[in-house]
């Protein structure tokens, strides 16, 4: 059997609704919503919100996010969650730099908004039955996991310097033991909160002003005319064919364009001659990242401010170019230019009547800034962090703009009709992940199971990581299972390292349609994700 054939977990089947989050907690809210009768829309209000509780390193209330949304009647839409930089946030101001972590690292969030839009929109059942997962979870509190343990270890400092979050997510100033309870009670009440007066309190009224204040006495740039200022974005889905299949994403400021441009890419080869975990295929995926990487960083901005020709970057012909200077058997040198890793929570989820949502959203950095605002429980962002400082470069620092993000959603279709949903958090590792995903399922047949189980690789360059400031060591990981390819991969003049078995970046959630209606969900075993269906 191919080892990429091997999955640890089973794969999940239904026929009616599917979810797939990065905690169990969430996809049971996710799927107890469906089974009241709730729609693809409304399970995902609540597992945003539950991840917001029980994945509090990953994403919540301080944070952004994307929505991709597919529903029956066959409309495409996408809601953009994300915020922009304060008013106060100017280049000047940053002159020194930009922190990774603390209050000055926090941005505005966006995430509320957009679930407040896909609400208004597209939500069926009451509100408060949407909140009251998330509250009872902060209320009644989750039990701490392994992984939990690793972030809370790798972010101890910046969460011991912030009184609320040093209370709420350690243990005396320790990494809780597996199996402690976290407790949330500012977050309950701000959660409950929210529930009665509605998404827009976070950036109007009572709640907003505290939040302001809270962050004001901590020293970070976000105001109440910032919160006031914030809004969601409807927008349109960008996409590409692949194969005989239609791949949608968000659209910039999100990075989903370069998913699709390396799809573009590789649809100039014939990629079913090789092996999965071949080292020719390897280097041929490798080099188109590469190579969309380079436009990333040219056109990777806030539309607002930016005229981006996605037409053309997604064009044939462009792909075309692009994957004429791919030398077979030689690795380019191609550093980012001008001139890490981000934590995130992906899940999707795909009702009875075949509406579903690509959703991601992220406090960025592993526990965001590491500051906890006043009495509200909200665990600030550290997206600040994404700015360019450079004169010139498309992400330069703009306040009221909003910064490049590494956060994708993607969507794929199949003669018209819905065919897969998956995704992963992991910063600049996500397009990447994505697309060795998208290949192990669609060129060489895998269920979704083993697809996420699969080994896989990553490409780091210089200039390339998301955070300020933008380093990059141009090293290529392989996971052990494809060691393999390790020595070809060298001689072709890749600097490889190897690390353990599902030792490598991401969390990948997905779901498969077949056209008799079953759904497969997988999850991802490198964290605590979680799959299910009915």
């Amino acid at each position: 059997m191919h080892p990429a054939l091997r999955a640890h977990r089973p794969l999940i089947m239904g026929r009616r609704g599917a979810v797939a989050t990065n905690h169990p907690v969430a996809t049971q809210a996710g799927l107890d919503v469906l089974r009241a009768g709730g729609t693809a829309v409304d399970a995902t209000i609540a597992v945003s919100l539950v991840l917001g509780v029980v994945e509090p390193g990953m994403s919540g209330l301080g944070g952004d996010g994307f929505f991709n949304l597919h529903l029956a009647d066959g409309q495409a839409l996408c809601v953009n969650a994300t915020g922009a930089a304060p008013l106060a946030a100017t280049p000047e101001a940053y002159r020194d730099g930009i922190p990774v972590a603390g209050p000055r690292s926090a941005s505005t969030p966006g995430l509320l908004a957009g679930l407040g839009l896909l609400y208004a929109r597209h939500g069926t059942l009451p509100w408060a039955r949407l909140v009251a997962p998330a509250k009872a979870a902060a209320r009644e509190g989750f039990a701490v996991t392994h992984h939990y343990r690793h972030f809370a270890n790798d972010c101890l400092a910046k969460l011991r310097t912030s009184p609320g979050s040093r209370a709420r997510f350690l243990a005396d100033g320790a990494v809780p033991a597996l199996g402690d309870v976290i407790v949330q009670p500012e977050l309950a009440e701000t959660l409950a909160e929210i529930a009665a007066e509605g998404a827009g309190c976070f950036y109007q009224g009572g709640l907003a002003r505290r939040l302001a204040a809270g962050i004001a006495r901590d020293g970070g740039p976000v105001a109440e005319a910032d919160l006031a200022a914030c809004s969601a974005e409807l927008q349109a889905p960008i996409s590409v064919p692949f194969r005989g299949f239609e791949v949608r994403q968000t659209p910039p400021n999100s990075t989903g364009f370069t998913f699709l441009q390396m799809l573009r890419i590789l649809d100039c080869f014939d990629l079913g001659a090789h092996d999965l975990d071949s080292a020719a295929l390897i280097h041929l995926m490798v080099e188109a990242k590469k190579l969309a990487f380079l436009d990333r960083e040219v056109w990777g901005a806030d539309p607002r401010g930016l005229d981006i020709p996605l037409e053309r970057l997604l064009s044939a012909e462009h792909a075309a170019a692009l994957a004429a200077r791919i030398d077979p058997a030689h690795a380019s040198d191609l550093p980012v230019r001008p001139e890490q890793a981000g934590d995130t929570t992906y899940f999707c989820v795909v009702d009875a009547a075949g509406n579903a949502v690509s959703a991601i959203q992220s406090i960025n950095s592993a526990f965001g800034s590491g500051v906890t605002a006043g009495d509200t429980g909200i665990l600030m962002n550290n997206r600040m962090a994404y700015w360019h400082l450079q004169d010139g470069h498309p992400n330069r620092l703009r306040p009221g703009m909003r910064v490049r993000h590494t956060m994708n959603a993607p969507m794929v279709f199949k003669d018209g009709r819905l065919w897969a949903v998956f995704g992963t958090p992991g910063a600049d590792n996500q397009v990447q992940v994505n697309l060795q995903v998208m290949v192990a399922m669609a060129v060489f047949g895998l269920d979704p199971q083993q697809a996420l189980e699969a080994p896989r690789w990553t490409s780091s360059q210089p200039g390339q990581a998301a955070n300020y400031p933008h380093a990059g060591d141009a090293t290529l990981t392989l996971e052990a299972g494809l060691g393999a390819a390790a020595e070809q991969l060298r001689a072709w003049g890749h600097k490889v390292a190897v690390v353990p078995p599902l030792e490598g970046p991401c969390s990948v959630e997905a779901i498969r349609l077949l056209e008799n209606g079953v759904r497969m969900a997988g999850s991802d075993p490198r964290r605590d994700g979680w799959a299910a269906a009915y």
